[in-house]
């Protein structure tokens, strides 16, 4: 019974801590559920080497210990750095909160990241894959990913009244239900303004939803069949792609063509300008590139 009631305690605990991530943090669900499926990986390992263990029993060897066994288990350092994120964050907030006296997690440093850059389109790609198969709708959802750079997460929660062909622009509400304002270019507009065409006419079949994009059964679409839609149509350049790989390819072509680093920092929402700045390093890779292409 001891046991079941610990096991109780802690779940209680993560609960509190996903609850504060939500109501004070404004963290999306799928990042506070990425939290809960980190931090019940970790317990599950420690139950897996003592079920009687408690919360204030945890040690820094303990964590060492998992991070150890991770590796073993070929989880990717990208994963593992994020597991051991939702951790530390997890004991911050009880040592916070007076749960527990000394926090385990402090010291423990995360694996070497290679620092890769993300992949992005040409704006012939980009030409391409709006040429091939594509009905309306699928060519908006492709030109608005790609012309305002939004995450898919953003496509998919956009709704219609937030969408202003008159102004140019969409309101658009990122991490954190951060909203901020992105202009959208004119073969934009001309794209949405035929597939509103077909969303009114979805839309009358069915109960109205708020969404901009609709599904054929008047649903909001679903970020997987956004990801489909996306890696099928790479496929037909033959290259592996993803939705953000649209949004880095916004990021890098506007660089490219002068704009400024706290201008695209703005449109993609980042809270930092680090983060945007990896931009600069792609557009210096492809000026190099274009340079010796043409040089030899």
């Amino acid at each position: 019974m001891k046991v079941i009631d610990e096991k109780e305690n802690i779940s209680q605990f993560v609960s509190s801590y996903l609850s504060y991530l939500e109501i004070e943090r404004g963290l999306s669900k799928n990042t506070i559920n990425a939290y809960q499926s980190d931090l019940f990986s970790f317990f599950n390992f420690l139950y897996s080497q003592d079920l009687n263990f408690k919360l204030e029993d945890i040690k820094r060897k303990d964590l060492s210990s998992y991070t150890k066994f991770l590796a073993r288990n070929d989880f990717l350092p990208s994963s593992i750095t994020r597991k051991i994120a939702s951790i530390k964050g997890f004991f911050k907030y009880l040592c916070s909160n007076r749960d527990i006296k000394t926090n385990p997690s402090i010291s423990i440093v995360s694996p070497k990241m290679p620092k890769r850059l993300p992949k992005v389109l040409t704006v012939k790609e980009i030409n391409e894959i709006l040429k091939y198969e594509l009905n309306d709708t699928d060519a908006a959802i492709i030109e608005l990913l790609y012309s305002a750079g939004i995450r898919v997460s953003e496509l998919v929660d956009l709704e219609l009244k937030n969408v202003d062909l008159n102004q140019k622009i969409i309101k658009v509400f990122g991490k954190g239900s951060k909203e901020r304002i992105v202009p959208i270019n004119l073969r934009c507009m001309r794209i949405l303004k035929k597939y509103l065409v077909i969303r009114e006419l979805t839309a009358l079949k069915f109960d109205s939803k708020p969404y901009l994009f609709l599904n054929n059964k008047g649903e909001k679409i679903t970020r997987q069949s956004v990801y489909k839609l996306i890696r099928r149509q790479g496929e037909l350049i033959n290259k592996k792609i993803s939705p953000h790989t649209l949004r880095h390819s916004f990021a890098t072509h506007l660089l490219e063509n002068g704009a400024d680093l706290r201008v695209v920092q703005e449109l993609l929402g980042h809270s930092s300008i680090v983060t945007t700045q990896l931009y600069t390093h792609i557009s210096k890779k492809t000026l190099r590139e274009v340079y010796f292409n043409i040089n030899g």
